[in-house]
């Protein structure tokens, strides 16, 4: 009789535990029968207290019991572990793409964040996706207070689901009070460009230059500009090309004015235009290639920029499996557009762009980037030799490296007498425009420098990092004796091993007694 006491007053503290879990709606009901099955418990222990304390005399009662508060002890330090972890948790990364590890862009944008942003991923709990997404958010909610985020299952939330229009499993949709943006992929660039989107007042337009044989935005070819077009779009900003032959000036939309590699001269109006341009506080980037365009050097070298008639030799850039005219620059100077920028750029067929000594009333300026040191790198004038191939070092014509081959500099405009209220121009010059074209894009750090010289020319700082880059595949391929290995090792050798040392084990033990 006893023992069916402690036997249902068992059963019921279970039982209870059990609804509690299953339905949680059931509260009371589980507490009642929790609390009834303490109650016989209790009763049980009252009426065999003589038996339990001539139990707990015996000596294997005792090591029972010390193993039991062992086990108890240790599963509460491990709970006490888990517990902290998910409060003060340390990840590292240690793959070698760092696919795990948020961009210097991530970061800035989450960290300047000014208005809460909600997201909500549309996914069930036994979707593929849901423990990738929910580690991606998670980690940008770590890093900022105002992004927050939360999972809808579209099935048993279908209203919801209907209002935002969500067709497919794996959509996320961001939200301020303002705005809202729907991203149907999930992935840090995705993600982090929407969170610039849904929080940034308006849209900034880049303007690029055509007419003279510049870049083309719609080009998918090696040379062309649209996997430019395409990043810059990404960034939040509005791409426009601008035809100043049929325009009077430049719009005043234009946040940016972007020259990519000009092939013909500009006509003395379309000088003009870009002079009242920098006049009232306009925005430049310039990229010019060797012997084109001379207007462009006149026009340069009023604002104290010096573009050189020559091409850039760097005998560095054959460790890269370069040749000779495709300059690796890696030396940065100080300045909001480099800052933390540690990756090389490739600059093929690059003219020198340096300043001049005295620099006019109202312009500062400075070197952004440049080549490595002579004897390595030069800048080469007799084209005709290098027309040949025989590019050799000419003592009083060349320039000795380090060959500055980026400028940039901020000009006080013509504005109110007041200086507060002058605004100031911005001229980003670099002598080459192939690194921003197609098939040079994706090299180290071109992307990045152009994109990082946009983001400052519009003002946008706290936008200037490392972007994010995209997932790659490093798949592991064993050869057939390595996949042996693989298999026998773990599933073979070393449980056998084991097996056999409890077995000699055991016989030792046999033998002893």
């Amino acid at each position: 009789m006893k023992s069916w006491i402690a036997q249902l007053g068992l059963l019921l503290v279970l039982g209870g535990g059990l609804v509690s879990q299953i339905k949680p709606e059931w509260k009371t009901l589980s507490l009642i029968m929790a609390l009834l099955g303490a109650l016989l418990l209790l009763v049980w222990f009252y009426l065999d207290f003589h038996r339990i304390r001539a139990s707990l005399a015996k000596r294997s009662t005792r090591y029972g019991l010390n193993v039991a508060l062992m086990s108890l002890l240790l599963l509460g330090i491990i709970a006490l572990v888990e517990a902290l972890s998910m409060k003060y948790n340390t990840t590292f990364d240690l793959t070698q793409g760092k696919r795990y590890t948020l961009s210097d862009q991530t970061r800035r944008v989450l960290r300047s964040l000014t208005k809460d942003v909600q997201a909500a991923a549309f996914l069930t709990p036994d979707h593929p996706d849901w423990q990738r997404t929910e580690d991606l958010l998670r980690q940008y909610a770590n890093l900022s207070s105002r992004f927050h985020f939360e999972f809808v299952d579209p099935d048993r939330n279908p209203g919801r689901a209907r209002r935002y229009g969500i067709t497919n499993y794996g959509t996320v949709i961001l939200e301020t009070k303002e705005k809202e943006e729907r991203l149907d992929l999930l992935d840090e660039e995705r993600l982090t460009n929407a969170l610039i989107r849904v929080t940034r007042e308006g849209k900034r337009t880049i303007s690029f230059l055509k007419g003279h044989g510049e870049g083309d935005l719609e080009d998918p070819s090696r040379t062309g500009y649209s996997g430019i077009k395409e990043a810059v779009e990404k960034a939040n900003y509005q791409v426009r090309e601008l035809l100043l032959l049929r325009e009077p000036q430049v719009p005043e939309e234009a946040s940016v004015v972007v020259i990519p590699g000009p092939k013909k001269d500009l006509e003395a109006s379309e000088l003009q235009a870009l002079k009242t341009y920098v006049e009232h506080g306009g925005k430049f980037l310039i990229l010019l290639d060797p012997f084109s365009a001379p207007s462009l050097k006149t026009f340069l070298d009023e604002y104290g920029i010096v573009v050189g008639d020559d091409v850039i030799v760097d005998r560095y850039s054959r460790v890269f499996g370069g040749n000779e005219l495709m300059p690796v620059i890696s030396t940065y100077h100080p300045h909001p557009i480099t800052q933390g920028f540690r990756l090389a750029s490739l600059f093929p067929y690059a003219r020198s762009v340096d300043l001049q000594s005295k620099l006019p009333q109202g312009v500062q300026a400075e070197r952004l980037a440049e080549t490595g040191p002579f004897p390595g790198s030069w800048a080469e004038t007799d084209r005709a030799r290098l027309d040949r191939g025989e590019a050799a070092f000419d003592e009083g014509k060349d320039r000795k490296g380090p060959v500055p081959v980026g400028i940039v500099a901020t000009i006080e405009s013509k504005g109110e007498k007041d200086s507060k209220d002058k605004k100031k121009a911005r001229i980003v010059v670099y002598g080459n425009s192939v690194f921003a074209a197609n098939g040079n894009l994706r090299f180290s750090g071109n992307l990045d420098l152009f994109l990082n010289s946009l983001s400052w020319l519009a003002e946008e700082e706290d936008l200037i990092a490392i972007r994010p880059k995209e997932l790659t595949s490093t798949p592991l391929i064993l050869t057939a004796s390595q996949g042996k290995l693989v298999f026998w090792l773990p599933v073979v050798i070393l449980p056998a091993s084991i097996l056999m040392i409890g077995a000699v084990v055991l016989i030792r033990r046999k033998r002893a007694v």
